[in-house]
């Protein structure tokens, strides 16, 4: 049972988020946990270490003694700099993404530390804990898809008297594909969905969130991306790496100055030709087309991102204090007793799990 829990300042590059609120800090504490919060964690997303103080968190200086804690619950995943805090008996929660991350995933191995994913966490429908950031990361994809659009071949999403509309192909329509093609569509665009789920078409299509649906194909997605303006890749199997949906040679023949955002990129990316990159540098471009690929787009709004979060992760917080068996952590657990052991992410990482 956990006594002491850790929230550590966020270090990877933009990202401004903080994994508890004051309010969930105060229900964490007031159920005895002894909570360590790093100094100016939660600044960036506008709360300070005085709300944290007044709702009962210890402020520390030193980010070791954060790490010292026997739960570190943080956003995204730990970097090399962190790993050196790794030890036995450490219980960890935040966004992994072992499945595309293999070194993180081998650090945690061999440090023995028990790892816990939010975004594995399953209610036996839906991943209640990745939906909240999947819905602001659509919302971000329909802004910055116009936004570089508008910038590189200076077209406007929704078109003008006279003008038709931008074309906009959504691929893999979960929460974050919905919530992009119904930003799309809120700023008038022609918005095509795609996925292997029909009902996951027949929902948005009836609900007027898009203007076509169409049954995911290797042939049909290379169809509607030859025509987009902008493509937005929601591809998503939890706990795996994302499935390659659209190829290099469908990139190359979009039109010069049409935009990919990438939103599985943390899971590997479902574009062949994206690549990780940071909110201090979003995008680059490969065959003529924009490719925005940022590995924590809920970042750039982390008072409504963190908000949203902690939300949705205090209960569970508390559960795993508690012990991990509980339908509330159902599929967490990612790394334990020196073994990947979640199924999914054992297979994505399959040479790592034999080792």
């Amino acid at each position: 049972m956990a006594q002491v829990l850790g929230v550590p300042a966020e270090i990877k590059d933009g990202e401004r988020r903080i994994a508890l609120d004051p309010p969930a800090v105060a229900m964490l504490a007031a159920s005895g946990l002894e909570v360590r919060v790093e100094r100016g964690a939660g600044a960036p997303a506008g709360f300070g270490d005085a709300e944290y103080r007044a709702a009962g968190a210890c402020i520390v200086d030193d980010p070791a003694e954060v790490w010292a804690a026997d739960l570190v619950v943080k956003v995204k995943e730990p970097l090399p700099s962190e790993w050196k805090m790794f030890r036995r008996g450490l219980q960890l929660f935040g966004y992994l993404h072992l499945a595309a991350a293999p070194e993180l995933a081998r650090a945690l191995l061999d440090a023995r530390v028990e790892a816990h994913a939010f975004e594995t966490v399953s209610d036996g429908h839906d991943l209640p804990l990745l939906a909240p950031m999947s819905d602001i990361a659509g919302r971000a994809a329909a802004i910055m898809g116009a936004a570089y659009l508008a910038q590189d071949s200076g077209t406007l999403l929704g078109g003008s008297a006279g003008v038709p509309p931008a074309r906009v192909v959504v691929i893999g329509m979960g929460v974050a594909g919905t919530m992009a093609a119904r930003g799309a569509r809120g700023m008038d665009a022609e918005v095509t969905g795609i996925d292997v789920n029909l009902e996951r078409l027949r929902r948005p299509h009836l609900a007027g969130t898009v203007t076509a649906t169409l049954a995911s194909s290797h042939m049909a997605v290379g169809d509607a991306v030859a025509s987009a303006d902008l493509v937005v890749g929601a591809a998503l199997v939890p706990g795996a790496r994302a499935p390659m949906v659209i190829d290099a040679e469908q990139v190359a023949s979009m039109t010069p100055g049409s935009v990919i955002v990438d939103l599985a990129i943390d899971q590997g990316g479902c574009v062949e030709t994206s690549r990780p990159t940071s909110l201090s540098d979003p995008v680059y471009e490969a065959h003529g087309v924009i490719h925005s690929c940022v590995t924590n787009v809920p970042g750039q709004f982390p008072r409504t991102a963190s908000r949203a979060l902690s939300a949705a992760i205090a209960p569970r917080v508390r559960q795993l204090a508690l012990g991990a068996d509980h339908p509330l952590l159902s599929g967490s657990l990612n790394v334990a007793e020196e073994r990947i052991a979640h199924p999914v992410v054992a297979a994505a990482l399959a040479p790592l799990s034999a080792a």
